[in-house]
């Protein structure tokens, strides 16, 4: 017994020294955690230098010398728009004076590195400017999205404007013709470079809406003698869980709708010859959603190319009622995609040129179709078939 316990009164005891205690529990770590986190986000997007949160976005500059002049207020300066594929806000106007400051002049080009994604290695391309020659600037007329095309004062037509000749075989001037077309290019700049430099100009390629060197690529593949398509993403029967994309046309959208964001896919690139179906199963199988895109690209001076993958596409017969001209694909060159049997589509292809007079291959920029469809058109003229651009096997409109 201590000192201590003779001097505490009965029945009491010693108070024990109170050990220091954080009085921190694990909810308030986590809320802690939380508030820091949720913090350096709001910190982040204030002063974080994309405004979008890093969603895609197209800058699509309206030319105000073509069509129908924008109107603005008295005194107030032309505009561009700046459109963003995955918003439905208002497009955000800049002024065209600080836009036109950063022009490039008449005749400029554009410099783009590609590079190998399995070596590497680096390729630099020069592509020519994407502002229209003022010959082409007949075609194009002003929309809240920017250029899309017209039918010129003259009645000229964008789809006979932008066609290519076609060279006779010597000797066989009825000799069956091929069209083939090369789908999906704008996306990967590597796969697009690939099929606009190495196919030969007879050969069309598609560009999808998307990609931020699209524009410079279309025109690189006119300069290479190539007709060029714009894919239109068309909502497919599983939609959306299989997505063609931003804009994509849908049958639940009322006809002005889908024609507004027709608009917005037209004025991402210039000088098309037509339009073809990305996906679609279910949008081109609806005529109250399908004729109005159909009556559209006619009113425009385009063609139309069905991708020949629904059976129960309606193009045919809406193109037929509306004067429109029309091109189908007859089959898919890399539907299975081997060595082989691209090989065997090409053989398919020609044999049916043959029978008919005409066929339409399709086939997305896989190398190995790029490849051995080049090796095949080399002597295509050799077996007395000739290879042309889409436009010389589109059925024409009747005369008006």
């Amino acid at each position: 017994m201590t000192g201590d316990d003779f001097d505490t009164p009965l029945g009491q005891h010693l108070k024990k020294p109170r050990r220091f205690r954080v009085p921190i529990t694990a909810a308030q770590v986590i809320a802690g955690g939380l508030a820091l986190f949720f913090g350096t986000l709001v910190v982040w997007a204030v002063l974080g230098n994309n405004p979008f949160g890093g969603e895609p976005v197209a800058v699509a500059p309206i030319n105000l010398h073509s069509g129908t002049p924008a109107k603005t207020s008295e005194g107030q300066a032309p505009v561009k728009v700046v459109a963003n594929p995955d918003r439905n806000d208002s497009p955000t106007p800049v002024p065209a004076a600080a836009e036109q400051a950063n022009a490039p002049p008449a005749g400029a080009t554009k410099t783009i590195t590609i590079i190998d994604g399995k070596t590497g290695a680096r390729q630099e391309l020069s592509i020519p400017a994407t502002e229209a020659p003022a010959e082409e600037q007949k075609f194009a007329e002003a929309s809240p999205h920017g250029a899309i095309p017209k039918i010129a004062a003259d009645g000229a037509r964008p789809a006979e404007a932008f066609a290519r000749p076609v060279k006779r075989l010597p000797g066989k001037p009825d000799a069956p013709r091929i069209a083939i077309i090369v789908s999906g290019l704008g996306v990967s700049d590597s796969a697009s470079a690939d099929a606009i430099m190495k196919l030969p100009g007879a050969v069309t390629v598609g560009f999808m809406p998307y990609g931020g060197d699209v524009a410079a690529l279309a025109a690189r593949a006119r300069a290479q003698g190539h007709e060029v398509l714009l894919q239109v993403p068309m909502e497919p029967f599983d939609y959306p869980g299989n997505d063609p994309g931003p804009q994509t046309l849908l049958t639940s959208l009322a006809p002005q709708q889908n024609i507004d964001r027709l608009y917005w896919l037209m004025s991402r690139f210039q000088g098309y010859v037509g339009i073809a179906n990305a996906m679609g199963a279910r949008f081109t199988a609806s005529e109250p959603s399908f004729a109005p895109i159909l009556r559209e690209a006619a009113k425009r001076g385009l063609i139309f190319v069905d991708d020949g993958s629904n059976p129960r596409s309606l193009a045919g017969r809406i193109a037929g009622e509306n004067n429109l001209p029309f091109a189908k694909a007859d089959l898919a060159i890399d539907a299975v995609p081997t060595a082989g049997e691209i090989d065997g589509a090409l053989g398919r292809l020609e044999v049916a040129a043959r029978e008919r007079g005409v066929a339409v291959g399709i086939t997305s920029a896989l190398p190995v179709a790029i490849e051995h469809i080049g090796k095949w058109a080399k002597a295509l003229a050799d077996r007395g078939l000739l290879l042309v651009p889409i436009t010389a096997v589109a059925l024409k409109p009747k005369p008006s």
